[in-house]
């Protein structure tokens, strides 16, 4: 392994390793003379759950097991409730302060219990609206006027799934869910800008079966994600084009007059590489250029090559506030929604899965029918 993925992994536990031990610094002081048995129990549960994501997520890549599914799925759903929790732990001290600021009562240290009480219960409730938030579907329906569209596509339909992160979290069954989502739409055609699968080990085939079903008059068009690049992007592309999807790698495509094209995680990042792709392509600004990129950046590159509409996700909105206002630092008004940079439309779609905590606060998941006009 290189070394930047140990300097990564290092500092990540760091930080979890520290949130971890707040978590347990808050807790003995703001509840009334904990025993010695408690104490002890807590500590021990809380160092287990410091490890536990990097522990399952390691194994994750690797391996592929009745051991290792379970272990991660309650990994990342402690990594949600540790979020929510470490934000409500912060609360309970600027409170604490607030409240003997204020003198607001004659004992203030009996205050405590139910200072933390509070914060602690509402972080719970937040968490458990994630869950259940996360696993209700939008459909969002968004008109797109398009320069040189071919007549033949006025009046038709895509659908854009984007974000999926089929693995140990959303499995076949989520799978099955959003093809029967989609179907029901009725589209011309699909659109999937990236992250299909989670980057982790599984039965590829079995979890993107459920998209041979999906069978629109115009087909399946697909680009990969950052997820299906963290290693080597040839067995998830072989499994999307197994199901029947047709994957893009810096190649155009002209469909019933409407040109469409896709390039890889990778090559997107690049503003060199990027530029020599697009322009490899020979867009004709005048036409209708449909193009799928995983990530809404390095858009003065892709206006320039002659793109009309571009179709992104990645950000997940921010999936899990207070995220979403990090995500709006790195990525702006093109971190959502349709909008439009000069001559070219972006829309970026917060996607239908999540990655890590199976929970969404601030956003939520969506299926994209565009109508063309």
């Amino acid at each position: 392994m290189k070394a930047w993925p140990i300097v990564g992994i290092c500092l990540i536990e760091i930080i979890l390793l520290l949130a971890h031990w707040f978590l347990f610094h808050t807790w003995m002081s703001f509840w009334e003379s904990p025993g010695l048995a408690e104490v002890l129990a807590v500590r021990v549960v809380l160092l287990a759950l410091a490890f536990s994501f990097m522990a399952a997520a390691l194994a994750s890549f690797r391996f592929h097991n009745a051991l290792v599914v379970p272990m991660y799925k309650i990994a990342t759903l402690w990594l949600g409730f540790l979020n929510y929790f470490f934000w409500a732990a912060c609360l309970c001290w600027l409170t604490w302060y607030a409240w003997l600021a204020l003198g607001l009562s004659a004992n203030p240290t009996g205050a405590r219990p139910l200072i933390a009480g509070v914060l602690f219960v509402a972080a719970l409730l937040t968490g458990i609206y994630g869950l259940v938030n996360a696993r209700v579907i939008r459909i969002r329906r968004i008109t797109v006027a398009l320069p040189g569209l071919p007549e033949s596509w006025r009046g038709r339909k895509a659908v854009m799934l984007s974000d999926l992160h089929l693995g140990n979290v959303n499995g076949a069954g989520f799978a099955r869910r959003m093809v029967a989502m989609a179907a029901e739409l009725k589209p011309d055609i699909v659109f999937i800008p990236g992250d299909v699968f989670d980057g982790t080990s599984a039965d590829l085939d079995r979890l993107i079966a459920p998209f041979k079903e999906l069978a629109p008059p115009f087909g399946t068009y697909f680009s990969t994600g950052n997820h299906e690049e963290f290693s080597s992007s040839e067995q998830y592309v072989a499994a999307v084009e197994r199901a029947g999807m047709r994957n893009l790698h810096n190649e155009r495509l002209t469909v019933d007059g409407l040109h469409i094209a896709g390039v890889p995680f990778g090559d997107s990042t690049s503003p060199i590489r990027l530029k020599a792709v697009l322009d490899g392509m020979r867009l004709n600004p005048a036409e209708a250029n449909i193009l799928l990129n995983h990530m809404p950046s390095r858009l003065p590159i892709v206006e320039r090559a002659g793109v009309s509409l571009q179709l992104s996700g990645h950000t997940h909105g921010g999936q899990l506030a207070p995220f979403n206002w990090m995500t709006r630092r790195i990525f702006g008004r093109f971190t959502y929604g349709l909008q439009r940079f000069g001559e070219l439309q972006v829309y970026t779609s917060t996607g239908a899965g999540t990655w890590g905590p199976p929970m969404r606060v601030g956003t939520e998941p969506e299926i994209v029918l565009l109508t063309f006009n």
